[in-house]
């Protein structure tokens, strides 16, 4: 094994002990003849593979699910596994009452569901809307996720089977609008993801590309995007890859795709014709942020091919925090590093943090710097 193989396979060890996955690692030469196959290839690239297999411990249901195509699929798929009929999506008291330390354990169950809310809501950054749309939650734990402060412990992965409802609902206002609308699919869920269980990124591509009005966005942190690389999606879809300095990876984005991998999805998207963008999000201030940073800019133009690096435009992040992140993570990961600084953070309404305005501000110049030294035609949508 190859030293840098070994670091991965010590750090990913270390990653299914923190996290509690139901999946197990195994040491080398015990693995089954499958996982053998899967970890041939590249060895720390299928280990992320296997897990994004998502096998969850037990299915909590609506009643109403089996009126759907998609709800009898998940049923079928998912039949050994066990199951909890629940009347909304939305309020489980079983997950409610669990302790933050359960946390991760929360996060190997599947929630099955009807959306009921279809409002969209006005977003002047990237979209015209934010979308609601087939998924919400996530299996990775990103201990910054916006999503823990707005659903607490319950920010576990939430399918909805309605997608037809909810798609209409986009083509038709696309269609009914002077101007071509552009809607956020993925503010709260990540579609990449997510279709390696549903294949609803699939579905919606090949349903909206060859209508007249609109487009979708979504962002993404994961790098599993063979199924949609030979869709025919006509310019219609872009793909906004997130990205962070690898030890911000590793120590803060659980269950994420590796840098490496991320870069290599964002130069496939882009060779096959994808409109692409890249995030530089949540910007941390850890204690050598501008060296990690600077390196990150630099690996992406050393790394991006031609189509990617003539074509990407950026957007920018500043991290921002929560008491209910710091009560969750002090209890669910207690070894894992502390993103919260009073030195470097103010208050920013009730219980929630951000960095003070002089030190965001400080950080944001020296951003713009070093992206002029390596994409200086490349457009930055916006620093927040």
């Amino acid at each position: 094994m190859l030293k840098n193989e070994w670091a991965d396979y010590k750090y990913q060890k270390q990653l299914f002990h923190l996290r509690g996955r139901a999946v197990k690692l195994y040491e080398p030469g015990e693995m089954s003849n499958f996982e053998n196959k899967c970890l041939k290839c590249k060895f720390l690239d299928n280990i992320l593979w296997v897990i994004s297999m998502f096998k969850p411990k037990a299915l909590y249901c609506e009643n109403n699910i089996e009126n759907y195509a998609l709800g009898r699929e998940l049923l079928e798929k998912y039949a050994d596994v066990p199951r909890v009929m629940i009347d909304n999506h939305n309020n489980i008291e079983e997950m409610r009452k669990k302790q933050n330390k359960d946390f991760a354990d929360m996060k190997q169950n599947l929630i099955i569901g009807v959306r009921k809310t279809h409002k969209f809501v006005p977003n002047h950054k990237t979209s015209d809307f934010l979308v609601p749309y087939t998924s919400s939650g996530c299996t990775a734990m990103c201990m910054y996720c916006y999503l823990v402060c707005n659903y607490n412990k319950c920010a576990y992965l939430r399918l909805f089977v309605n997608r037809e409802e909810m798609l209409d609902k986009i083509i038709r206002t696309a269609q009914n609008s002077e101007k071509d609308l552009t809607f956020e699919i993925g503010s709260n869920s990540d579609l990449i993801l997510e279709n390696t269980i549903t294949n609803n990124l699939v579905w919606t591509i090949e349903n909206f590309a060859n209508t007249s009005k609109g487009h979708l966005t979504f962002p993404t942190k994961f790098d599993m995007v063979d199924d949609i690389l030979p869709l025919k999606h006509n310019g219609k879809v872009t793909i906004r890859v997130s990205v962070n300095p690898e030890e911000i990876i590793n120590k803060v984005e659980f269950g994420t795709s590796r840098l490496r991998n991320r870069v290599q999805a964002i130069n496939k998207l882009a060779d096959a014709g994808y409109p692409i963008g890249i995030l530089i999000a949540p910007v941390i201030l850890v204690e050598n942020w501008k060296e990690l940073y600077s390196n990150l800019i630099k690996y992406l133009y050393e790394n991006l091919n031609e189509k990617a690096k003539k074509q990407a435009f950026f957007e920018i992040i500043f991290m921002t925090y929560s008491f209910v992140h710091k009560a969750i993570n002090t209890e669910a990961f207690p070894n894992a590093i502390d993103l919260y600084s009073p030195e470097l953070m103010r208050g920013r309404g009730r219980g929630k943090y951000m960095y003070k305005d002089y030190i965001r501000e400080e950080g944001e110049k020296f951003l713009r710097e070093e992206m002029h030294k390596y994409f200086p035609h490349n457009q930055i949508e916006y620093v927040v």
